[in-house]
């Protein structure tokens, strides 16, 4: 991938440079207690590759969730009265309505196979970001993955265990598939960030005439986790982990926390 303008302090990439997006896979199911930066060392030894400082690893949501053990049994959940409403109104398994409402603060939206909420971590999505696909083999039983309970956190852990391990001070994002209101499909985006810049704020530099930008804050995680979704899919392609290198350096650091739009700035709530 190539682009044509940048600013050094800017997020984009200098003339003729580079930006690589590379799949570390074959990557192995992931179970709870797994080390993620031994994962992570192992599948760069077997693609003959480096760390370097400035680098930025990308995680799909699913492995985090899945090595710090955020994987639900149904046969355990018994749902409430809330919950069993909610599930006949909206065409769903009552013990997911009753996960979905224990991991949310309100609900946004309701419509026949349609849930949206906050929630906890304040991120508006559907079913509380809670999903059973790529969670286990069905011939096990029914699993549903929660998400990480911190994921700003989870990827400050990580983070540091790559650089004791490597010696490279890298950045980490966490990344989930997220619908749009007001468009198809779904996009990576990010919802734990750790070692850069979470947004990037172009208000008060100019553009290719002089004119002051006034309103342009660019959601720097955001772009480079849906860069990195294009390599990890969707289905089976078992490419959770995507290393992105040729990114210029983002200071100050930020946590993905910075993306959500502030309650009384929100137009639509």
């Amino acid at each position: 991938m190539r682009s044509r303008y940048c600013r050094d302090s800017g997020p984009l990439l200098a003339e003729g440079c580079a930006l690589q997006l590379i799949a570390l896979a074959p990557w192995p199911l992931v179970r709870a207690g797994d080390d993620l930066a031994d994962q992570t060392c192992a599948a760069l030894a077997a693609q003959q590759l480096k760390l370097q400082s400035g680098d930025v690893l990308v995680y799909a949501q699913k492995v985090i969730s899945k090595a710090e053990g955020r994987c639900v049994d149904l046969r355990t959940v018994v749902p409430g009265a809330r919950a069993a409403a909610l599930a006949l109104e909206v065409g769903k398994d009552p013990r997911l309505v009753e996960l979905v409402l224990r991991e949310s603060t309100r609900i946004v939206r309701t419509a026949k196979d349609v849930l949206i909420v906050e929630q906890r971590l304040g991120l508006i999505m559907a079913n509380a970001g809670i999903d059973q696909s790529n969670v286990a083999d069905p011939a096990s039983g029914e699993y549903a993955l929660l998400l990480p309970v911190d994921p700003d956190a989870s990827a400050a852990q990580l983070r540091a265990a790559l650089l004791a391990r490597c010696g490279c001070d890298v950045a980490v994002i966490i990344s989930d598939s997220f619908g749009r209101p007001w468009r198809v499909g779904t996009v990576g985006v990010a919802i734990g960030c750790a070692g850069l810049a979470a947004t990037r704020d172009l208000r008060g530099s100019g553009d290719l005439f002089g004119r002051a930008l006034r309103v342009t804050v660019v959601g720097h995680a955001d772009e480079i986790a849906s860069a990195a979704s294009l390599l990890m899919g969707q289905g089976d392609e078992a490419r959770p982990v995507v290393l992105v290198r040729g990114l210029p350096a983002s200071a100050p650091h930020q946590r993905a926390a910075a993306l959500l739009r502030p309650p009384d700035e929100d137009l639509f709530r």
